[in-house]
């Protein structure tokens, strides 16, 4: 137990912003913005994709889990508060090569926790792969089908949250 936890913090604690660079250009951060927001013309969801190099050493020692800072950074993000309260997050830790798929109460409700799941796995493998950007393309793509089957856009289709990737800085 003690020596999995100096591993990982060790992980995390080589694990930086450069690891994230290399992972995500830029060029690769503005497609996934641009297919996140053309995807949200099709249906009345929300997605926010965010990208944590690693976690500070407190968060390790305490035993952080990704699927515990993932819930943090989705409230921070506020990607509870949509009018529909059909939010999605996709969480990156990357030291941890852990993804995590968050949705508010009425995508949860709406699509079917295996189908959250099917999409966690394909972006961690692609992770595993060293494809972080194609990876997370192909998982806004599948969120953004289910999405659009569960809540075709109407009329009223606002754009609630930012469609650009955040870079979490382990302060935040």
């Amino acid at each position: 137990m003690m020596r999995e936890r100096l591993a990982r913090m060790l992980r995390h604690l080589f694990c930086d912003q450069r690891t994230t660079r290399r992972a995500f250009s830029r060029e690769s951060l503005a497609r996934i913005e641009a297919r996140v927001a053309a995807g949200e013309n099709r249906h009345a969801g929300e997605i926010r994709v965010a990208i944590e190099d690693s976690l500070s050493l407190g968060r390790i020692w305490s035993g952080m889990q990704p699927r515990q800072r993932a819930v943090e950074i989705f409230t921070a993000l506020r990607v509870w508060d949509t009018e529909a309260n059909n939010g999605v997050l996709i969480y990156l830790l990357l030291a941890d090569h852990a993804v995590e798929i968050l949705a508010d109460r009425a995508a949860s409700r709406a699509i079917d926790e295996a189908q959250w799941r099917e999409v966690s796995d394909g972006l961690v493998a692609a992770c595993r792969r060293g494809e972080f950007a194609e990876g997370t393309l192909m998982a806004v793509d599948r969120i953004e089908e289910m999405l659009a089957r569960a809540f075709p856009a109407g009329d009223h289709n606002p754009d609630e949250l930012p469609n650009r990737p955040v870079l979490i800085d382990r302060r935040f």
